[in-house]
């Protein structure tokens, strides 16, 4: 035999918990009890036992033994009661309320039978709260041995408060079956899953401009994000475009761009332009970004034209979504607390109720359907451990990102005025951006590029953008895609 246990320990609330579940998680009164005909040891939850005692706060004599056979039965407890139990875990404890301390008890992850029994329950009843001057009235013993599943029952009956707690356990309904409460941990898991994905749909509106992108705008990623940040209209409406229109806007874009830098008339950037609306391969310099700067650099005839760079319009701070719990899930107040019947369902307070010395406030907690036994109102009766998981990871807005030569180069800092920029070294990366593969991204990284080219007169840009595209979708005028 072993005894991990033997003195005085300190009960709050008339309860000790034992448990072993992962973070010390312990069951409230009416679900520790539920659909049993014993009141003293709620073994109700699996690897969990709630531990009555006659005393409401003070220190009573307590003693634990682990046994390897049944151990004869003392004449001198009062009340015995004897109930089955399991560890989920191999860290099983002896815990007073709220943690306040605990004893490892070392069992095996093995069906034990549990035997507790009490002695002088009534006078600990009586005395409510014993103080340090105070004589222990009221002691225990708690007895683990292995032993098969076997139905609860009570060994011994002697004191009025014992009767009364095997009278309200009796009243509570039977606890779910395996299969019940799997469906309500589904349920739920289900719901956080739910809510979870409008979560994340809500923020990825939000970044889009307020509506969910296509598949293929989504899938572009870094292409879309800084023509984002300027006109996200803009971006849906390329999304929906047709080939054609968005090859007319790249193309468009791209001669704006070499416009405004006032390099038209630089015959390799002409030379490019008439290769780029014919559909030709770009001469060079325009196949290597640093061959192209080079280039831009060297040659006499490209204008130092400069413009104050673009900033984008400010758009108010993202608000996360009020999630609403799901239909049919409640909110249950701790036994005592002041808190509403049905609190805000988005943001359930993890605290409230009134203060209790040393110990914080009552908790409450969310009870999906179907619903589950709740708190009783026992004289055993204390409030619920569960706390509702509230806290949720928020994705990150994306970067700002824009091209530069044949490079997309992504900017993390946060948007701010920019000085003045160099109008040519922003306008030719929208030539090989123009003639991209897929049309959809040409005319994204483009117009981005001359949205950067423009600088601060960006809006004349979208302006003609958005009215070629407005054109374009009028029967009959859609630009032709080249072979």
């Amino acid at each position: 035999m072993r005894t991990p246990v033997s003195g005085e320990v300190h009960v709050t609330y008339w309860q000790l918990y034992v448990e072993s579940g992962p973070g010390g998680a312990v069951p409230g009164v009416a679900d520790a009890f539920a659909g049993q005909t014993v009141g003293l040891c709620g073994a109700a939850v699996p690897g969990a036992l709630h531990l009555t005692t006659g005393l409401h706060s003070g220190r009573v004599g307590f003693t634990v033994e682990i046994h390897d056979e049944p151990p004869a039965l003392d004449p001198v407890w009062e009340d015995v009661v004897e109930v089955s139990f399991r560890p989920v875990s191999g860290r099983t404890h002896l815990e007073q309320w709220a943690g306040t301390a605990s004893w490892p008890l070392d069992l095996a992850m093995t069906d034990h039978r549990v035997r507790y029994c009490a002695r002088g329950m009534d006078a600990g009843r009586d005395l409510d709260t014993r103080s340090d001057e105070d004589p222990q009235v009221d002691s225990y013993l708690l007895q683990f041995w292995p032993a098969p599943p076997a139905p609860d029952r009570v060994i011994r009956q002697t004191s009025r408060s014992a009767a009364r707690d095997h009278e309200y356990a009796r009243r509570l309904p039977p606890p779910p079956t395996p299969e019940e409460r799997a469906e309500a941990e589904r349920l739920a898991r289900e719901a956080e899953e739910r809510a979870a994905e409008e979560r994340r749909l809500h923020r990825e509106a939000w970044q889009w401009g307020g509506r969910l992108p296509s598949e293929e705008l989504r899938a572009l990623g870094v292409h879309t994000w800084s023509l984002l940040r300027f006109d996200p209209d803009l971006v849906h409406t390329l999304g929906a475009a047709t080939a054609g229109t968005r090859r007319g806007v790249a193309l468009l874009a791209a001669r704006r761009a070499c416009e405004t830098a006032g390099v038209t008339n630089v015959p390799w950037v002409a030379e490019a332009l008439t290769a780029a609306e014919e559909g030709a391969p770009l001469p060079p310099p325009f196949h290597y970004s640093t061959l192209m700067a080079e280039t831009l650099r060297s040659d006499p005839r490209v204008p130092e034209r400069s413009v104050r760079g673009a900033v984008p319009p400010e758009r108010p701070p993202y608000e996360p979504l009020a999630s609403p719990a799901e239909p049919g899930w409640r909110w249950i107040p701790a036994e005592g607390s002041d808190t509403p019947e049905e609190p805000e369902p988005s943001q359930p307070s993890p605290v409230a109720g009134p203060a209790r010395q040393g110990l914080g406030k009552y908790l409450g907690k969310l009870v999906p359907p179907p619903p589950q036994p709740q708190s009783g109102v026992g004289r055993g009766t204390a409030p619920p451990s569960e706390m509702p998981q509230s806290g949720t990871l928020i994705p990150a807005a994306p970067k700002t990102a824009y091209a530069v030569g044949v490079l997309e180069v992504v900017d993390s800092t946060p948007d701010r005025p920019r000085g003045r920029i160099s109008q040519p070294h922003f306008a030719s990366p929208a030539l090989p951006a123009a003639v991209h593969p897929d049309p959809l991204r040409a005319a994204l990284d483009a117009v981005c590029a001359a949205v950067e080219t423009y600088g601060e007169h960006y809006p004349e840009l979208l302006a003609e953008i958005r009215a070629f595209c407005a054109a374009a979708d009028e029967p009959g005028n859609e630009p032709g895609e080249r072979p």
